[in-house]
């Protein structure tokens, strides 16, 4: 990418703002984008203590990004593949997606930064924070039925492309630009933040380009490094069992996606909504940390991985999605009086 605009500028080895070598920031950008990326690893040593675990627990805090979520590496990356391809054209096209609110939001981010018209499909079970942001920052919204889940979303939008001659469905649940962007930059920052030392990822699973392009590397970089995937208890799909309603907001789609390559995936740790949401309450009243629901299902996941014999000693990297500020209206916040 471009450095920060002043004049003594050096031109930038890579024209993307995810910056996999580790060259550091400048002060001044020339838009929102060339934020995206960079992300702290941060531990919790509070957690840590109140269970007695011997391993050492990282949280990757994803909503340090600009719209607060690990899925603005996608929104933009997605966006980005498909003009380097000749696909759309800023001003022109009109793009079109499924989501399930944050990479909704990533979306519209990029369009309104690049020139695009948005128009996107969620299930009505999604919150209303997440409804407001993605008009707020003016995408069009069209809600799908709640008991159809993340496949009503993903048909109403196909139902649009073939109705607009003129619309680029992104597909985030098999678009190759999605685990590559994690390949380039989130997995270089944990390895380049823990100078190699990392051990295991734990990542929930939405489209599963997190922990697929993650892990991809990490494997090819250190033997023995482990990545387990989280997913509701109650849509165990990942594991073999039937989809089913939960409450932990961006894992859980239903399905097994395209881009979740289950060959680099060590194990499965099956979470259950209530835990998510009571674990994520929990880190943020012993470390400060306002994550939001699937972030509770990764810690959940970390600590029952953290207490296997197997890894005492070990540095385990978290995935923290979002922020908590994104499920106010969800049961996250349930009996929080004003």
């Amino acid at each position: 990418m471009n450095s920060p605009a002043d004049k003594s500028a050096k031109p930038a080895l890579d024209s993307r703002p995810l910056r996999p070598d580790g060259e550091s920031r400048g002060k001044i950008y020339n838009n929102l984008l060339e934020t995206i990326g960079n992300t702290p690893l941060v531990r919790v040593p509070k957690f840590v203590g109140k269970y007695g675990l011997e391993a050492d627990i990282l949280c990757k805090l994803e909503f340090f990004n600009p719209v607060s979520s690990v899925k603005d590496r996608i929104g933009f990356a997605m966006i980005e593949a498909a003009e380097r391809a000749g696909k759309i054209t800023p001003g022109k096209s009109v793009l079109v997606e499924p989501t399930s609110g944050n990479t909704g939001i990533a979306l519209a981010m990029v369009a309104a930064s690049k020139g695009y018209r948005l128009i996107l499909t969620m299930p009505e079970s999604m919150s209303l924070e997440r409804r407001k942001m993605l008009r707020f920052l003016g995408a069009e919204l069209v809600l799908t039925p709640a008991e159809k889940g993340m496949k009503g979303a993903i048909a109403r939008a196909e139902e649009i492309v073939s109705e607009k001659g003129e619309a680029f469905m992104l597909s985030q649940f098999d678009n190759p630009a999605n685990p590559q962007i994690h390949r380039e930059t989130t997995a270089m920052e944990i390895w380049n933040d823990t100078d190699g030392a990392v051990d295991i990822l734990v990542a929930g699973v939405g489209t599963g380009g997190t922990v697929s392009g993650v892990s991809k590397v990490l494997k090819e970089k250190k033997p023995g490094f482990l990545a387990y995937a989280v997913e509701p208890a109650e849509s165990p799909v990942i594991s073999g069992g039937e989809p089913g309603p939960h409450k932990i907001q961006g894992i859980g789609a239903g399905f097994v996606p395209d881009n979740l390559d289950t060959t680099l995936i060590d194990g499965v740790v099956k979470i259950s909504s209530e835990e998510a949401i009571e674990t994520a309450r929990e880190v943020a009243r012993l470390e400060g940390i306002p994550c939001g629901i699937s972030s509770g299902a990764a810690m959940a996941a970390a600590k029952q991985i953290a207490k296997m014999p197997e890894s005492k000693g070990k540095q385990i990297v978290v995935m923290i999605p979002s922020i908590a500020e994104r499920y106010i209206s969800t049961a996250l916040f349930e009996d929080i009086e004003d």
